[in-house]
């Protein structure tokens, strides 16, 4: 049948089972939205307040089904403003599809009216991106863009679709959706040799990110600790992946990870990396990183490769497919000394993790947990409240932690926790602190609107609170524009937008706002005092080494133990 290249757009998100797409309409992309007018008993659009937020909430709806989230935006501001949500989705590796609308072709490089180079701009920070130049390349163009979000390691496609291929007609045949590109193991002289270099080892860790979640391989990497007798840590983007009470589990290893996590990591003699990257959060100084280690790193992007610290043994290919290829060939390991070495250091953990009575940042995301239900998607935003989260939450399903890893997004959690909530049908959790919050917060108008189920935990210090405390240890105490003092009362913030909201200024308050809160039909914002002195521990110093990890602070400088 001959449809209109918008209808042709429409038609082909509805058979790749898109169900929802966000997004804001434009002069250069209207008649998209026309079409999806048209089509709205098939798909349903999410206007939201501002790009930038429409593109974490695809990432958000993305992160939490492991499907292409799909966001629309027209030429020029419209396009420029989903930039940061594109290049959060890429450094993180979430399949997202973003469809701009450009001026007509004929004016393309004139410097019309909202004109901009979008996929020049977005050339660095998406997996692949298209200027379509004619009609009859629409739908298959489409298609190869959520083929490449899927496939391999996953990250943004952008489309840029002129005016005149929108309103221009063609044939159009509905296919079946696509289907990823094959997984592939690495190669069988690879995994073997690195079987060698495993069997030998008597300190093993394991070391999991984002990939395993995306690989599904949760299975495999069970029954990979159990033969090796090892502990298991994660990155901030594996947070989810295996729940939260796996015996094994040390939790997140890094600046800001579990001490006895990130310790067994430093003095294993054998790291076994899995769909994870080995940036400088992870590893602190490089010269000093892992000295004693072997390095096994498998990873489907090949790039990852020896791009940081150098592997014994690096393999590209599926994580799944590659364990399975491995697990054979490792022996039952019974390492009751190094057993000993890593419940050993969980002691040194509870000597100095925050116990203290009171509303602390732990106690309140400790009473957090209580109220989440297993299908729970939490989404942060970023700085200190983001580790407090990571350090303390509790998960027992996959694809429930959503936050801003690479680029360390601030204002992304509000529209990543819309997007989940809408993808899961879940209530959703917010965490974020009072400057976080500012750059997202007009995004509440849309969770009003679409009267989305969602829990905000506004950790309300007064202050940007990780900058401040880098200029607290290692700036003298300039605290040079981290001091917010704003005056902006946020609970009869939320009442204006028309959501609900309770302050807590004690562990009672927030007991009794989570319960209002939890019960609610719509968004509620339970604001929580925490004081601006409170620290994100433990913590590697800049330039450091997991020897030089601090676990205490106080105002008069601090200790490393």
């Amino acid at each position: 049948m001959k449809l209109s290249g918008a209808d042709i757009i429409v038609r082909t998100l509805i058979e790749q089972g898109v169900e929802v797409v966000f997004g804001y309409p434009g002069g250069q992309i209207l008649n998209v939205y026309d079409s999806l007018y048209k089509y709205q008993g098939e798909i349903k659009h999410i206007l939201t307040a501002h790009e930038q937020g429409a593109a974490h909430a695809a990432d958000g709806y993305a992160r939490a089904t492991g499907r292409v989230g799909v966001v629309m935006a027209t030429s020029g501001p419209g396009a420029t403003n989903l930039v940061t949500g594109i290049a959060t989705a890429y450094l993180d590796s979430i399949p997202v599809v973003a469809i701009t609308g450009n001026v007509p072709t004929t004016q393309l490089g004139t410097d019309s009216f909202q004109e901009i180079d979008i996929t020049g701009i977005t050339l660095p920070i998406t997996k692949h991106n298209y200027v379509v130049g004619s009609v009859d390349e629409l739908a298959d163009t489409i298609r190869e863009a959520f083929r490449l979000a899927v496939s391999g390691r996953p990250g943004p496609v952008l489309i840029d679709i002129p005016k005149d291929i929108q309103i221009a007609e063609a044939e159009y045949t509905e296919q079946e959706p696509i289907r990823p590109e094959p997984r592939q193991p690495a190669k069988l002289i690879r995994i073997e040799a690195a079987a060698e270099a495993i069997n030998l080892s008597q300190r093993p860790f394991i070391y999991f990110g984002g990939g395993l979640v995306n690989s599904d391989a949760q299975d495999e990497l069970y029954e990979l600790a159990e033969k090796l007798d090892a502990p298991i840590g994660c990155s901030l983007m594996g947070i989810s992946g295996i729940p939260t009470d796996y015996p094994r589990f040390l939790g997140m290893q890094g600046m800001h990870g579990h001490y006895a996590c990130s310790m067994a990591m430093h003095r294993a003699d054998c790291i076994i990396a899995l769909g994870v990257r080995f940036n400088d959060r992870v590893t602190g100084n490089r010269a000093k990183f892992a000295k004693n280690a072997k390095i096994i790193h498998i990873d489907v992007d090949g790039a990852e490769l020896d791009k940081t610290v150098s592997a014994a043994h690096a393999m590209r290919g599926d994580l799944k497919l590659t364990l399975q290829k491995l697990l054979p060939l490792l022996e039952q390991k019974k390492l009751t000394d190094w057993r000993k070495s890593v419940e050993a250091l969980k002691f040194e953990e509870r000597q100095v993790i925050d116990n203290r009575e009171g509303l602390t940042p732990r106690a309140a995301i400790l009473t957090l947990n209580k109220f989440l239900g297993e299908n729970t998607p939490v989404a942060t935003d970023v700085g200190q409240h983001q580790m407090w989260a990571a350090q303390s939450l509790s998960f027992t399903k996959k694809r429930r932690f959503l936050s801003s890893g690479g680029l360390g997004t601030m204002g992304f959690g509000m529209g990543a926790a819309i997007g989940a909530a809408i993808a899961t049908k879940e209530r959703s959790v917010l965490i974020t602190g009072d400057g976080g919050f500012g750059m997202c917060l007009n995004e509440l108008a849309t969770a009003v609107t679409y009267n989305i189920p969602m829990v905000i935990l506004l950790m309300n210090n007064g202050v940007l609170g990780m900058v401040r405390q880098w200029q607290t240890l290692f700036f003298n105490k300039h605290y040079s524009n981290t001091v917010l003092d704003r005056k902006t009362d946020f609970v009869a913030l939320a009442k204006a937008f028309g959501a609900d909201g309770a302050k807590a200024e004690t562990l009672e308050e927030l007991n009794s706002a989570f319960e209002a809160a939890f019960k609610a039909n719509g968004p509620f914002v339970v604001e929580c005092m925490i004081d601006k002195d409170e620290f994100v521990l433990p913590m590697l110093p800049p330039g450091g080494s997991m020897d030089d990890i601090i676990t205490r602070v106080d105002l008069g400088g601090a200790e490393n133990d």
